[in-house]
Protein backbone atom coordinates (compact mmCIF):
# COMPACT_ATOMS: atom_id res chain seq x y z
CA UNK A 1 0.00 0.00 0.00
CA UNK A 2 2.98 2.45 0.89
CA UNK A 3 4.01 2.11 -2.30
CA UNK A 4 0.62 2.51 -4.61
CA UNK A 5 0.21 5.40 -2.10
CA UNK A 6 3.30 7.11 -3.04
CA UNK A 7 3.22 6.17 -6.83
CA UNK A 8 -0.93 7.97 -6.72
CA UNK A 9 0.65 11.45 -4.91
CA UNK A 10 3.37 11.17 -7.29
CA UNK A 11 1.09 11.02 -10.59
CA UNK A 12 -1.35 13.48 -8.78
CA UNK A 13 1.52 15.91 -8.00
CA UNK A 14 2.48 15.46 -11.93
CA UNK A 15 -1.01 16.11 -13.08
CA UNK A 16 -1.01 19.35 -10.63
CA UNK A 17 2.47 20.44 -12.26
CA UNK A 18 1.16 19.87 -15.74
CA UNK A 19 -2.56 21.78 -14.86
CA UNK A 20 -0.52 25.03 -13.70
CA UNK A 21 2.07 25.27 -16.84
CA UNK A 22 0.58 27.99 -19.20
CA UNK A 23 -0.81 26.23 -22.21
CA UNK A 24 0.55 28.72 -25.27
CA UNK A 25 -0.69 28.50 -28.80
CA UNK A 26 1.55 29.93 -31.36
CA UNK A 27 -0.93 30.40 -34.48
CA UNK A 28 1.14 31.53 -37.90
CA UNK A 29 0.56 31.50 -41.64
CA UNK A 30 3.53 31.09 -43.89
CA UNK A 31 3.17 31.72 -47.20
CA UNK A 32 7.43 32.00 -47.62
CA UNK A 33 8.33 30.34 -44.50
CA UNK A 34 9.34 33.43 -42.53
CA UNK A 35 6.77 33.41 -40.20
CA UNK A 36 6.75 29.53 -39.43
CA UNK A 37 10.18 29.97 -38.96
CA UNK A 38 9.37 33.06 -35.94
CA UNK A 39 6.48 30.34 -34.56
CA UNK A 40 9.35 27.65 -34.05
CA UNK A 41 11.74 30.78 -32.30
CA UNK A 42 8.55 31.63 -30.26
CA UNK A 43 7.99 27.40 -29.44
CA UNK A 44 11.65 27.00 -28.08
CA UNK A 45 11.17 30.41 -26.24
CA UNK A 46 8.39 29.54 -23.93
CA UNK A 47 9.82 25.95 -24.04
CA UNK A 48 12.33 27.19 -22.40
CA UNK A 49 10.54 28.58 -19.13
CA UNK A 50 8.44 25.29 -18.95
CA UNK A 51 4.93 26.37 -20.87
CA UNK A 52 3.23 23.55 -22.87
CA UNK A 53 3.25 24.80 -26.29
CA UNK A 54 1.24 23.89 -29.68
CA UNK A 55 2.59 25.48 -32.99
CA UNK A 56 -0.38 25.56 -35.66
CA UNK A 57 -1.07 26.86 -39.00
CA UNK A 58 -4.39 28.09 -40.47
CA UNK A 59 -6.12 26.78 -42.92
CA UNK A 60 -4.53 27.99 -46.74
CA UNK A 61 -6.89 29.24 -48.92
CA UNK A 62 -5.41 29.97 -52.32
CA UNK A 63 -6.04 27.82 -54.86
CA UNK A 64 -3.59 24.93 -55.75
CA UNK A 65 -3.26 26.27 -59.21
CA UNK A 66 -2.03 29.57 -57.71
CA UNK A 67 0.48 27.52 -55.26
CA UNK A 68 1.73 25.25 -57.75
CA UNK A 69 2.92 28.30 -59.90
CA UNK A 70 5.32 29.83 -56.94
CA UNK A 71 8.39 27.41 -55.83
CA UNK A 72 8.71 29.10 -52.65
CA UNK A 73 5.19 29.07 -51.42
CA UNK A 74 4.75 25.76 -52.67
CA UNK A 75 7.87 24.31 -50.76
CA UNK A 76 6.47 26.18 -47.47
CA UNK A 77 3.26 24.18 -47.77
CA UNK A 78 5.72 20.87 -48.12
CA UNK A 79 7.35 21.98 -45.15
CA UNK A 80 4.38 22.76 -43.03
CA UNK A 81 2.19 19.77 -44.13
CA UNK A 82 2.42 18.03 -40.54
CA UNK A 83 1.49 21.22 -38.62
CA UNK A 84 -1.81 20.48 -36.91
CA UNK A 85 -4.20 23.82 -38.63
CA UNK A 86 -5.82 25.66 -35.83
CA UNK A 87 -9.12 25.26 -34.31
CA UNK A 88 -11.61 26.92 -31.89
CA UNK A 89 -10.73 23.79 -29.31
CA UNK A 90 -7.00 25.03 -29.70
CA UNK A 91 -8.00 28.93 -29.09
CA UNK A 92 -10.17 27.17 -26.12
CA UNK A 93 -7.19 25.58 -24.79
CA UNK A 94 -4.87 28.02 -24.60
CA UNK A 95 -4.20 30.18 -21.64
CA UNK A 96 -2.19 32.63 -24.25
CA UNK A 97 -1.98 32.65 -28.00
CA UNK A 98 1.42 34.19 -30.30
CA UNK A 99 -0.08 35.03 -33.63
CA UNK A 100 2.76 35.16 -36.55
CA UNK A 101 1.48 36.22 -40.02
CA UNK A 102 3.00 38.32 -42.75
CA UNK A 103 1.55 41.78 -43.96
CA UNK A 104 -1.09 42.28 -46.78
CA UNK A 105 -1.20 46.03 -47.53
CA UNK A 106 -1.14 47.15 -44.13
CA UNK A 107 -3.56 44.45 -42.80
CA UNK A 108 -3.27 40.70 -41.54
CA UNK A 109 -3.85 37.81 -44.92
CA UNK A 110 -7.36 36.88 -45.44
CA UNK A 111 -6.29 33.05 -44.08
CA UNK A 112 -5.85 34.37 -41.15
CA UNK A 113 -8.98 36.87 -40.79
CA UNK A 114 -10.92 33.63 -41.73
CA UNK A 115 -9.74 31.92 -38.98
CA UNK A 116 -10.59 35.14 -36.64
CA UNK A 117 -13.80 35.45 -38.10
CA UNK A 118 -15.22 31.69 -37.36
CA UNK A 119 -14.64 32.08 -33.83
CA UNK A 120 -17.79 34.06 -33.10
CA UNK A 121 -19.09 30.73 -31.42
CA UNK A 122 -16.06 31.17 -28.83
CA UNK A 123 -16.27 34.94 -28.57
CA UNK A 124 -20.42 34.87 -27.77
CA UNK A 125 -19.52 32.22 -24.99
CA UNK A 126 -16.89 34.33 -23.40
CA UNK A 127 -14.38 31.79 -23.72
CA UNK A 128 -12.19 34.47 -25.24
CA UNK A 129 -12.02 36.38 -22.75
CA UNK A 130 -8.20 37.30 -21.01
CA UNK A 131 -6.56 35.49 -23.37
CA UNK A 132 -3.23 36.62 -23.20
CA UNK A 133 -1.98 37.48 -26.89
CA UNK A 134 1.08 38.75 -28.67
CA UNK A 135 1.59 39.06 -32.57
CA UNK A 136 4.41 39.14 -34.72
CA UNK A 137 4.51 39.97 -38.27
CA UNK A 138 7.24 40.24 -41.44
CA UNK A 139 7.63 42.40 -44.98
CA UNK A 140 9.32 43.00 -47.87
CA UNK A 141 10.18 46.57 -46.27
CA UNK A 142 10.79 48.22 -43.05
CA UNK A 143 7.75 50.69 -43.26
CA UNK A 144 5.85 48.23 -45.64
CA UNK A 145 2.70 47.84 -43.23
CA UNK A 146 4.38 46.17 -39.96
CA UNK A 147 2.98 48.11 -37.43
CA UNK A 148 -0.56 48.03 -39.09
CA UNK A 149 -0.35 44.50 -39.54
CA UNK A 150 0.31 43.75 -35.67
CA UNK A 151 -2.12 46.22 -34.80
CA UNK A 152 -4.71 45.12 -37.10
CA UNK A 153 -5.04 41.76 -35.13
CA UNK A 154 -5.00 43.54 -31.86
CA UNK A 155 -8.18 45.19 -32.51
CA UNK A 156 -9.79 42.46 -33.04
CA UNK A 157 -8.21 41.25 -29.70
CA UNK A 158 -9.68 44.16 -28.07
CA UNK A 159 -13.00 42.27 -29.07
CA UNK A 160 -11.89 38.78 -28.00
CA UNK A 161 -11.50 41.36 -24.19
CA UNK A 162 -8.37 39.60 -24.74
CA UNK A 163 -4.90 41.03 -22.61
CA UNK A 164 -2.50 42.33 -25.52
CA UNK A 165 1.18 41.73 -24.08
CA UNK A 166 3.48 43.38 -26.18
CA UNK A 167 7.30 43.23 -25.87
CA UNK A 168 7.19 47.18 -26.20
CA UNK A 169 10.99 47.90 -24.67
CA UNK A 170 11.39 45.45 -21.87
CA UNK A 171 14.57 44.09 -23.08
CA UNK A 172 17.58 45.59 -25.27
CA UNK A 173 16.92 42.83 -27.78
CA UNK A 174 13.71 44.33 -28.97
CA UNK A 175 16.79 47.54 -30.31
CA UNK A 176 18.65 44.89 -32.05
CA UNK A 177 15.63 43.52 -33.58
CA UNK A 178 14.39 47.01 -35.14
CA UNK A 179 12.89 48.02 -31.94
CA UNK A 180 9.03 47.76 -32.57
CA UNK A 181 7.04 47.77 -29.61
CA UNK A 182 4.25 46.31 -31.06
CA UNK A 183 5.64 42.90 -31.47
CA UNK A 184 8.57 41.17 -33.50
CA UNK A 185 9.11 42.24 -37.10
CA UNK A 186 11.44 41.34 -39.74
CA UNK A 187 11.90 42.50 -43.25
CA UNK A 188 12.33 39.98 -45.58
CA UNK A 189 15.01 40.37 -48.83
CA UNK A 190 14.32 39.45 -52.54
CA UNK A 191 16.36 36.64 -51.48
CA UNK A 192 13.60 35.06 -48.96
CA UNK A 193 15.93 35.69 -45.99
CA UNK A 194 15.36 37.96 -43.00
CA UNK A 195 17.10 40.73 -42.84
CA UNK A 196 17.04 41.59 -39.13
CA UNK A 197 18.07 38.72 -36.15
CA UNK A 198 15.13 38.60 -34.76
CA UNK A 199 15.33 35.30 -32.86
CA UNK A 200 16.63 36.71 -29.49
CA UNK A 201 13.52 39.26 -29.59
CA UNK A 202 11.09 36.13 -30.62
CA UNK A 203 11.95 34.16 -27.50
CA UNK A 204 11.79 37.01 -25.70
CA UNK A 205 8.55 38.13 -26.58
CA UNK A 206 7.58 34.49 -26.03
CA UNK A 207 8.32 34.45 -22.84
CA UNK A 208 7.54 37.80 -21.53
CA UNK A 209 3.81 36.34 -23.25
CA UNK A 210 4.16 33.03 -21.65
CA UNK A 211 4.85 35.77 -17.99
CA UNK A 212 2.19 37.60 -18.44
CA UNK A 213 -0.20 34.56 -19.10
CA UNK A 214 1.01 32.80 -15.40
CA UNK A 215 0.11 36.17 -13.72
CA UNK A 216 -3.31 36.02 -15.04
CA UNK A 217 -3.82 32.14 -14.83
CA UNK A 218 -2.18 32.32 -11.41
CA UNK A 219 -4.25 35.73 -10.27
CA UNK A 220 -8.01 33.34 -11.18
CA UNK A 221 -6.94 30.31 -9.60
Amino acid sequence: MGFLSKLFRSSTKKEMETMSKVKLAVIFYSMGGTNYQLARWAEEGANEIGALVKVLKVQELAPDSVIEGNDIWKATVEATKNVPVATSADIEWADAIIFSVPTRFGNMPSQMKQFLDIQGGLWASGKTINKVVSAMTSAQNPHGGQEATILSLYTSMMHWGAIIATPGYTDPVIFGAGGNPYGTSVTVGQDGKMIEDVQAAVKHQAKRTVTVAEWVKNANQ
